[in-house]
């Protein structure tokens, strides 16, 4: 079972959204010690109170996390003794271990062991090294990388705050890690009690599982990192039972109380609709808290208005910045080709575009479901219906990701079995947005569109990745369907540009093939 699978089963089986550390530092034994009437050495001690804690706790959290460091300190009977904690998490709750990892010349070593001989389910790193430091833990494709973005280590503030408030150093990390891994393979650890920190990464990171290192003292603390951290749905934020409730008495009911206190506070939460599919779209902005004060502090302060508005400037900047790097990025992996190539229509064009690529880079293939997002959340649709056989992966991907069932209309009709001429399960009378790959002629979604309205469904929309341009789009409209693209050639022909990827002569001829009567909305 992959690591992902196993932590919204445990949040699911639990109903919780705690975490605990099993870590055995010298001063909490110590409390406990004295509060258990407990003897014998240190390592006996650790063992009583390791085997305590998870017997009080296992019916509350949903993982738990030791630190790599304390077991290490100990020596190898230390690492004996995590091979202990192992054996007694409970198989079905995930086992993190806290390493903040950093060392590249390591990294498949540690992984190795982490992952093979100690059998844990995710590690925390340090990103300061770059993707390299993740790519030896990502090649376990069932176990997960917590990549540390902040630390709440006052002292921290002056490195991870350069250089100024506006673009400090923790958010580039929000942004660039999301790129080494999928939202199910890459979780982001923040430290902070802080709730406008925490509600920033989470703006930049609104589909990624946020790991909260942080205590809190009060229940308006609480509350203001669940408003702050929490997703859509509600959940993707894992919260650290406090400290001092694992050595304490009263370890079990005080855990049950807190998690029942969270889970009352996620039910009354107002950030979300339950009935919307969970999409990757920016968080709307309200300015940096910077630029507020500054504002504040003179006689031009701006409107509410105002302050939307630049939000929403804000988010389409990081939007065509995203886009802009994928398209480069599916140009280095041999997306786009120069030569003479004939399209399924006969035509015969001097480049081809190949998305079928992305199928083999988990990573590209989902941002480029993301891509999607940005048309597909103006729309109302009961099923996804891909496009053989291109568009095929895309519309399972993201039937996946938005939790809305997949058909697709036959290309052929076979002469054998059921005869079917739509695949998957529909009633007549529901609504069909069609998803397809690249937009040339229109004519495989014309077709296609035909197969899905005589089986008695309705199609309004067409999502396409690229407009190829020309008279598609001016095609379907000409028929009452709404054309809707992420991008066209005159776009991915500017970013190519840009990024050095074209020259003038392969730019001249994508340009050749961009006059469109009327573009894609």
């Amino acid at each position: 079972m992959s690591f992902f699978v196993k932590l919204t089963e445990a949040m699911a089986s639990r109903q919780s959204l705690l975490i605990t550390g099993l870590d055995p530092n010298p001063e909490m034994l110590q409390t406990w010690t004295r509060h258990n009437a407990g003897s014998g050495s240190f390592l006996a001690q650790a063992r009583r109170w390791i085997k305590a804690v998870i017997e009080a706790t296992s019916d509350s959290v949903c993982a738990y996390k030791p630190s790599l460091g304390f077991y290490q300190a100990l020596g190898p009977i230390g690492l004996e003794l995590l091979r202990e904690v192992r054996e007694l998490v409970p198989l079905e709750l995930p086992l993190i271990i806290d390493a903040k990892h950093g060392d590249l010349n390591s990294s498949s070593a540690m992984a190795h062991y982490l992952f093979r001989d100690l059998g844990a389910d995710a590690v925390t790193l340090s990103p300061l090294a770059g993707q390299d430091i993740a790519a030896p833990f990502l090649l376990y494709p069932d176990r997960a990388v917590v990549l540390t973005c902040h630390s709440s280590n006052p002292g921290a503030r002056v490195v991870q705050h350069h250089p100024n408030e506006d673009d400090p150093l923790y958010i580039t990390i929000v942004r660039e890690t999301q790129l080494w891994g999928t939202p199910e393979h890459l979780l982001l650890e923040v430290g902070t009690s802080d709730p406008a920190v925490l509600a920033r990464v989470r703006r930049e990171a609104p589909e990624r599982f946020l790991i909260l290192r942080s205590l809190w003292g009060e229940e308006e603390r609480l509350e203001a990192l669940l408003q702050a951290g929490l997703n859509s749905s509600a959940d993707g934020l894992l919260l650290p039972l406090p400290q001092h409730l694992l050595v304490e008495e009263g370890m079990a009911a005080g855990t049950r109380a807190l998690r029942q206190q969270i889970e009352t506070m996620r039910a009354n939460w107002d950030g979300g609709t339950a009935d919307r599919c969970d999409l990757w779209l920016p968080a709307p902005r309200g300015g940096s808290a910077a630029a507020g004060a500054t504002a504040a502090t003179t006689s031009s302060a701006p409107t509410a208005a105002e302050v939307l508005e630049l939000g929403r400037l804000e988010d389409q900047r990081l939007d065509d910045q995203r886009l802009d790097e994928l398209l480069v990025d599916l140009f280095d992996i041999g997306c786009l080709l120069f030569g003479e190539y004939v399209q399924a229509s006969g035509a015969v064009f001097n480049y081809y575009i190949d998305l079928r690529r992305i199928i083999s880079d988990p990573n590209l293939f989902h941002r480029v479901l993301h891509a999607y997002a940005q048309p597909l959340a103006q729309l109302q649709f009961d099923r996804i219906a891909g496009i053989p056989y291109g568009s095929l992966p895309t519309a399972t991907g993201l039937s996946l990701q938005l939790h809305v069932p997949l058909i697709y209309p036959r290309k052929e009709v076979k002469a054998h079995g059921a005869r079917r001429l739509i695949e998957g399960d529909f009633e007549e009378g529901e609504t069909v947005v069609v998803v397809d790959d690249i937009l040339i002629t229109g004519g495989s979604v014309l077709e296609g569109i035909a197969k899905l309205e005589s089986s008695g469904l309705k199609v309004r929309d067409v999502v396409v990745f690229i407009d190829h341009g020309g008279q598609a789009v001016a095609r379907l409209e000409a028929q009452g369907y709404a054309c809707h693209a992420v991008v066209g050639i005159e776009r991915i022909t500017s970013a190519l540009r840009t990024a050095n990827r074209l020259s003038q002569e392969q730019a001249d001829l994508l340009a050749a093939h961009t006059q469109s009567t009327l573009p894609c909305r």
